[in-house]
């Protein structure tokens, strides 16, 4: 099953999971220490490519003007008064312990979904993917969006919840529990053999 299966890390990067990134700064980066989640990903990683998986980075990343910036939710107005997430920053790339190696596909997103307005699901389609395993921040955007737009498609889910975390440990435990199983299997890198 493994060579229908691919691993997508969902806005690990230093934006998001850096104390001097413009979101991490505001606790996330902290919270992604203590659940140990750059680590975790490197498991993640590692089991990945040792088993022929695909591996997929998806980002957050905008023009410097936001020009290509759909919504108008009050999260994205907070990104744009920070001068977030801007392609082509430090902030748009990922940590050197889960750095993406040749043949890794990035993925650039402007929105929660990583499968709106990409060609992610046509990349995932083409290689025959089934199966896809996931982690990220936060767990109750990205996460939650992706397993959603990932079921809607057809594809079987696993949440790795140790690769996850949100701002708010409550926001997690609510996704994990409650919204997440009704997508996708829940586990860990625990499991990963």
């Amino acid at each position: 099953m493994t060579s229908q299966t691919a691993l997508l890390l969902l806005d690990l990067q230093n934006e998001m999971i850096d104390p001097k990134g413009k979101v991490g700064g505001g606790g996330l980066a902290k919270i992604v220490t203590e659940r140990g989640v750059l680590a975790n990903a490197a498991k993640a990683l590692e089991w990945a490519r040792a088993s022929g998986c695909e591996v997929v980075y998806v980002r957050l990343g905008f023009r410097a003007d936001y020009s290509d910036c759909l919504s108008v939710a009050p999260r994205i107005a907070k990104l744009k008064e920070n001068g977030a997430a801007v392609l082509g920053s430090w902030g748009t790339e990922f940590p050197p312990e889960i750095a993406p190696q040749d043949g890794d596909l990035i993925v650039t997103k402007q929105c929660v979904n990583p499968f709106y307005n990409t060609g992610l699901i046509n990349w995932l389609f083409a290689r025959g993917i089934k199966h896809i395993m996931i982690g990220g921040v936060a767990t109750n955007l990205v996460v939650e969006a992706t397993a959603r737009a990932a079921d809607d498609a057809g594809f079987a889910i696993t949440v790795l919840e140790d690769v996850c975390a949100s701002p708010n440990a409550e926001w997690h435990r609510f996704s994990m529990e409650n919204i997440l199983p009704m997508f996708a299997t829940v586990s860990t890198t625990e499991t990963l053999s």
